[in-house]
């Protein structure tokens, strides 16, 4: 593996651990450079899911790997969260730098009604 993946896995590895201490449900995102995921899980179980591949993307014919794009699926996932009960996570950002895209999802998932 590239030094770079790897520096990243092992800061996601520290993140995941200190998450675990706290033993709430967590906010996942993940990413490339064409979509970008996150999901609510619950220690191996996925409550809640969005990503830039579902069918709202897809209908609107719009490019999935920008800001855009992230903070609205940060807002389909609060959605999708308060529909559940759920009203706080811990964030885990899966070892990415918390800038662009990772930074935008965040920040519309709090103003969706999301609390971490």
């Amino acid at each position: 593996m590239h030094i770079k993946k790897t520096n990243r896995i092992n800061r996601a590895k520290r993140i995941r651990a200190n998450i675990s201490i706290l033993g709430i449900n967590r906010l996942c995102i993940n990413r490339n450079s064409r979509h970008i995921y996150a999901h609510i899980t619950s220690y191996s179980n996925i409550l809640i899911s969005a990503s830039t591949l579902e069918y709202l993307f897809k209908k609107e014919n719009i490019y999935t790997g920008n800001i855009e794009s992230a903070k609205k699926i940060g807002f389909i996932l609060a959605s999708r969260a308060k529909k559940s009960g759920i009203s706080s996570v811990a964030f885990d950002r899966s070892g990415y730098k918390y800038h662009g895209r990772i930074k935008a999802l965040a920040n519309a998932a709090r103003k969706g009604g999301l609390q971490f």
